[in-house]
């Protein structure tokens, strides 16, 4: 008796991003709802914030919801958390993103989705001021080293993240573990006769799509160059920008208005029925990030059946192989060479199409949660 209780596991899970969205939120909630679903020998405490703790419901008995008052990135998650998984008692802590506390009083695992906050420190990803970005980003780094170092395990999303931590961090190559995001297979799709309703939007048909968010990383002021340069051969074709509106956006629009490029087109949020109806319209997703640590827009555009272009930068030919179209986004001929080709070979269009679909399925959220849990089984 005594050796079977010893045997399961008190198991932390920093949750606070858990939630419907993408990125964060959505990597949270996808394998932390799935580890509940498959385990009901360990004991599980999951932290939420604020904003998760009332959307998070398992009926998992096993299950301890604790909320934490303390925002992520914050000084107090600093003091907070420690306090909490010190209280709960935990043989080992799972942090879903890097913000791993300083003094973390347990074993632990740590997530880590890229390292662009590294390789990227620039004022202009972020609304700060440049000192106090400045102090800022030197905080995260000193997190992001001290979480990685001392973890019992790393997970890494992708082999292109694993050997940026090794480069970068000098860690030892067992200590990582690559386990692939997944892609959504509840992502909306349209019924036949929806797909001759209106776009809304203003949006008129051909055009070439991005869906995503505007931080510096993403190129998007590449993008919107390029794009203008490309309308003097097709002076019809669109661009279609789909992501919430932010101030990142925002810089973005000022950009394109104070340029006079026109056929650029910012829906800002849209819903799910929304999106999949300008999926189901769009000439070709258009991916011009300069780094990634996954990349799941491009393929969440394939699972709606839509022929990526994107960037051989990073992770991007690990993750998408042959099933997408490459161009150089730091030399626009090559990147509009490439968009001439795919607006000119329909035959070019249907093959992406098909490589695409089967490209999807190599990546499923229950394999990633089930491989995380292979690795809390074996801590």
């Amino acid at each position: 008796m005594n050796n079977n209780k010893k045997q399961i596991k008190r198991i932390g899970i920093d949750a606070r991003f858990y939630g419907p969205g993408k990125g964060l939120g959505r990597y949270t909630k996808e394998v932390v709802d799935r580890i509940l679903d498959m385990d009901t020998k360990n004991e599980y405490v999951i932290f939420l914030g604020l904003d998760s703790f009332d959307i998070f419901n398992t009926k998992n008995p096993k299950v301890k919801k604790v909320l934490v008052r303390a925002r992520w990135y914050s000084v107090l998650e600093q003091i907070m958390m420690p306090y909490l998984i010190l209280r709960e008692k935990l043989d080992f802590m799972h942090f879903l993103h890097f913000n791993v506390p300083l003094i973390c009083p347990t074993k632990y695992i740590v997530t880590i989705h890229d390292l662009i906050l590294t390789k990227f420190p620039t004022p202009r990803a972020s609304t700060l001021s440049p000192i106090f970005y400045k102090i800022k980003h030197l905080g995260y780094k000193m997190i992001i080293k001290s979480g990685i170092k001392n973890a019992q395990k790393v997970i890494a999303v992708s082999c292109f993240t694993k050997q940026e931590i090794i480069n970068q961090f000098s860690i030892s190559n067992d200590k990582i573990v690559v386990t692939y995001e997944g892609v959504s297979n509840d992502l909306m799709k349209l019924k036949a006769g929806d797909k001759s309703m209106s776009l809304g939007y203003n949006i008129r048909v051909p055009f070439l799509l991005y869906v995503g968010n505007a931080y510096p990383h993403k190129n998007l002021g590449g993008l919107v160059n390029i794009f203008s340069k490309i309308r003097k051969k097709y002076p019809d074709l669109s661009l279609v920008l789909v992501g919430k509106e932010d101030y990142f956006y925002k810089r973005l629009k000022t950009y394109v208005k104070d340029r006079d490029f026109t056929n650029i087109i910012f829906t800002g949020y849209v819903s799910d029925q929304d999106l999949a109806k300008i999926y189901s319209k769009a000439l070709a997703y258009i991916f011009s990030s300069f780094c990634e640590g996954f990349g799941l827009p491009p393929l969440e555009a394939m699972n709606h059946g839509v022929p990526v272009l994107s960037s051989n930068k990073t992770c991007m030919p690990e993750i998408l192989e042959d099933a997408a179209l490459y161009f150089n986004p730091d030399k626009e001929s090559d990147a509009i060479q490439k968009i001439i080709e795919i607006m000119e070979n329909k035959d070019l269009r249907e093959k992406l199409k098909i490589k695409g679909f089967a490209q999807v399925k190599k990546y499923s959220w229950d394999k990633c949660a089930r491989q995380t849990f292979e690795i809390y089984v074996r801590e």
